[in-house]
């Protein structure tokens, strides 16, 4: 069992930056993979970034590449997104992810999701 937790969400002007935290609980944290997603009001909840455990490869959306960037920290059971050149587009509320058996770009696959922060960019 994983619980995770998100923070770091807020307001920024386009242009400006976030770093998004998901700290997880559990002795086995860095066994799984970990994804991010987000949803916008009548929106689908859709894939942004995911960190494998083994290799820690990345993988991003094509929308948010080049501009996020995600990572992990193990000892702190830790998982971050730092989003950089930040757009209106980008405003919806963020989520963490966790799997034990592989990174997916589909919701549906994960075991294990956090409550959400919401992340607003005004123009």
């Amino acid at each position: 069992q994983v619980q995770l937790v998100e923070s770091g969400g807020g307001l920024v002007q386009a242009g400006g930056s976030l770093r998004l935290s998901c700290a997880g609980s559990g002795r086995t944290f860095s066994r799984y993979n970990m994804g991010w997603f987000r949803q916008a009001p009548g929106k689908e909840r859709e894939f942004v970034a995911a960190i494998t455990w083994s290799t820690g490869n990345t993988y991003y959306a094509d929308s948010v590449k080049g501009r996020f960037t995600i990572s992990r920290d193990n000892a702190k059971n830790t998982v971050y997104l730092q989003m950089n050149s930040l757009k209106p587009e980008d405003t919806a509320v963020y989520y963490c992810a966790a799997d034990s058996d592989s990174w997916y770009d589909r919701a549906y696959e994960y075991d294990y999701w956090g409550q959400g922060t919401q992340v607003t960019v005004s123009s």
